[in-house]
């Protein structure tokens, strides 16, 4: 049987089709040998990694990616959970909102918002009044790690002369760090004096992770209590520690101011602590000092929510920025808590005010 030209052709083409799969086996075959040692290498190496790591630590692979003897520390997860370090971030977000709020600037998260600079950069001209030399918006990171060594720069000008130790670099905010940028923004707070008060005695637990040769990590957990330092101590302070006996006649003398103005709505207190928490009593007695009605629309007369009496507070607060007064170092929350020492900041911010107010 003749064999036609076109059958020899096809034959010729699958004999070469069949030595090119041969030898793309061949390759695919090292390459997966190759891949399975290297996984095994991996594996051998996690194995060795993972009795040093603490438990429940949760290292990601980006963080591992450090050159010989580097050291990156991270925020340990159980920290970041506490209720003290939650409200420590929740106290600076505010903060930094209402200090940038004619910016139209809105921070939600401290690690996304403050790492590319560009919020770092307009708190630190607001507060110091500076304008600082650099762009205004930069995606590269080459750019933000420029905006971030030029703002760090003036913020530690500014405060290592009062004895600040910088705990904060470029490569630590631009990685992220929350550790670095609370320690950053702390220091900011208590530096220009803001008036707000900080959750006192927060501490966490940070993993320090050190890479070390053959690309093994070292890691260790270490307690540190050096970030979040208690704000300025003030007379109530060293009153409730170390004249107790001394509270009530301040209380006594504070209730008389109070009553004194809000007799005139029949209304009276009792409770210092407790029956200004709901901000009403406070709005009304705002109205009363300043001699002006505050219509009903602008506050809560009856407030059940917790968040109507923080709005009933800070509405008195704003009251009280209009009178003249500072704005109240005490969070309106706090009074809402039935925090005593919140509460009496308040009244004798009041009655240094307004005591011989008739």
């Amino acid at each position: 049987c003749a064999t036609s030209p076109q059958k020899t052709h096809l034959s010729a083409k699958m004999r070469k089709d069949e030595s090119f799969l041969g030898k793309l086996g061949g390759t695919l075959a090292r390459k997966k040998k190759s891949k399975e040692v290297s996984d095994l290498h991996e594996e051998g190496k996690n194995a060795i990694n993972a009795p040093m790591l603490p438990t429940g630590t949760d290292i990601h692979p980006e963080d591992t990616l450090m050159e010989e003897n580097a050291e990156r520390i991270m925020l340990d997860p159980t920290s970041r959970e506490t209720l003290k370090f939650k409200d420590l971030l929740k106290v600076l977000i505010d903060w930094i909102n209402s200090e940038l709020e004619e910016e139209r600037i809105i921070v939600k998260d401290l690690e996304e918002d403050c790492y590319d600079g560009q919020v770092l950069q307009k708190l630190f001209e607001k507060l110091s009044g500076k304008k600082l030399n650099v762009a205004e918006v930069t995606q590269s990171e080459i750019g933000q790690k420029q905006k971030l060594h030029t703002v760090l720069e003036a913020v530690n000008e500014l405060l290592r002369p009062h004895g600040w130790t910088v705990e904060w670099s470029v490569d630590s905010i631009h990685s992220k760090n929350l550790v670095a940028i609370v320690y950053l923004l702390v220091a900011l707070v208590m530096h220009f004096q803001a008036p707000i008060r900080l959750p006192e005695h927060v501490s966490v637990q940070v993993v320090v992770v050190k890479q070390k040769r053959e690309g093994i990590l070292q890691t260790a957990n270490v307690f540190i209590n050096y970030l979040f330092l208690p704000t300025e101590r003030d007379a109530f302070d060293t009153l409730l520690d170390h004249a107790p006996d001394k509270l009530n006649v301040v209380k006594t003398s504070l209730i008389t101011f109070v009553n004194k103005h809000l007799n005139k709505l029949n209304l009276e207190v009792t409770d210092l602590e407790t029956q200004f928490a709901d901000g009403v009593y406070l709005v009304l007695l705002m109205g009363l000092l300043e001699d002006y009605f505050v219509p009903l629309y602008n506050f809560f007369l009856t407030p059940e929510s917790f968040e109507q009496k923080v709005h009933n507070v800070a509405f008195a607060f704003e009251l009280m920025q209009d009178g003249g007064l500072k704005k109240p170092k005490a969070r309106p929350e706090d009074v809402v808590n039935l925090n005593l020492k919140s509460t009496l900041r308040v009244l004798y911010n009041l009655f240094t005010n307004y005591k011989d107010s008739e």
